[in-house]
């Protein structure tokens, strides 16, 4: 089995040019790294939730993140709740843009036991490591995390709790295998990778994982996934999600993609379920929201950051869309 580092950082690269789907998640800024392998023998079963201090020393406060679980070896079930399992294998990743709490088992009806009690710290520069399980079948995964200290993004906010993606198929199969591996020789080595092909593995694992799942939803379905799949309507809302603040209206954007403003407003309508201006309006005010619970700054400055030049006219676009001020909404999840 491949060696695995004990830290991974990598950073998109703002150079790169994209499709409009990368474009529209690479607003996400995310920051990724590796910690824990883990060697399972069937029968077993853990729960399993990362929390900020998985992160150390990668992120000093990430606002967002989600964890993610290369099955390397064997196969298992993973579900959150009281949704249906989900079957993984060697191969597959398993992402979880809200990073809920999760169960991984080879089997329904083993007894859980925490993760977290059962990790053993690294050993020479290696990775934290579990070995577990009754001495059956063997299953091996790498866990790790994507997360950004930006600001949490309303784009990650609408995915549902766990996406997979399957890497022995695919046009990304072999630039991801290629990429992991490069890491892992050249930090193993002391040497610290630092390439553009590294800079774009986070990027990638979830923008594979996102393109695979939106494949899935019908034409009928409207939203930004299904917008994203439209090249002028894909880059329209890369350039809302790359800079949210910024003074946008439906003839700008509609300039920027080369459509006249009528068919662009038309477009934009039909495939997101939503007029361009309501869109950029939700979004700021989504992630006004977000922002206001992960991170202890003044009103003022979350206004700013989404595009409100005043704290007043902010309060009064966020409390008619969710009936509350900014103030009222951070003392209620304060109380929480």
């Amino acid at each position: 089995m491949t060696a695995w580092p004990s830290s991974l950082t990598i950073r998109p690269d703002s150079n790169l040019r994209v499709d409009p789907l990368s474009e529209v998640l690479r607003s996400v800024r995310l920051t990724g790294g590796v910690f824990l392998n883990a060697h399972f023998t069937a029968p077993w079963c853990v729960t399993a939730n990362m929390d900020a201090s998985d992160c150390t020393p990668f992120l000093a406060k990430p606002a967002q993140l989600i964890a993610f679980h290369v099955v390397t070896e064997g196969e298992l079930l993973v579900w959150i709740g009281d949704e249906k399992p989900l079957t993984a294998r060697a191969g597959e990743i398993l992402l979880f843009p809200g990073n809920d709490g999760h169960v991984l088992a080879s089997a329904q009806g083993v007894k859980a036991v925490r993760a977290g009690t059962l990790i053993q710290p690294a050993v020479n520069g290696g990775l934290a490591r579990i070995d577990h399980g009754g001495g059956g079948a063997s299953t091996r995964i790498i866990c790790g995390f994507l997360a950004t200290e930006d600001g949490c993004n309303p784009l990650i906010a609408a995915l549902p709790p766990v996406l997979s993606l399957d890497i022995r198929e695919g046009t990304a199969r072999d630039w991801i295998e290629a990429s992991v591996r490069f890491a892992a020789s050249e930090l193993a080595a002391g040497r610290l990778a630092s390439s553009n092909v590294l800079s774009r593995l986070s990027e990638t694992l979830l923008v594979e994982a996102v393109r695979q799942y939106s494949s899935t939803l019908a034409n009928a379905d409207s939203g930004w996934l299904n917008g994203v799949k439209d090249p002028q309507i894909g880059r329209a809302l890369a350039l809302i999600h790359r800079d949210m603040a910024a003074p946008w209206s439906a003839e700008t954007l509609a300039r920027n993609v080369a459509l006249s403003r009528s068919a662009f407003a038309d477009r934009f309508t039909a495939l997101v379920g939503m007029p361009p201006i309501r869109y950029l309006t939700v979004c700021r005010l989504q992630t006004a929201r977000l922002n206001l619970r992960q991170i202890r700054t003044t009103i003022a400055k979350v206004a700013h950051g989404v595009g409100y030049e005043s704290e007043e006219a902010f309060s009064r676009a966020f409390k008619r869309e969710f009936g509350v001020s900014p103030a009222q909404w951070r003392d209620a999840r304060d109380a929480a």
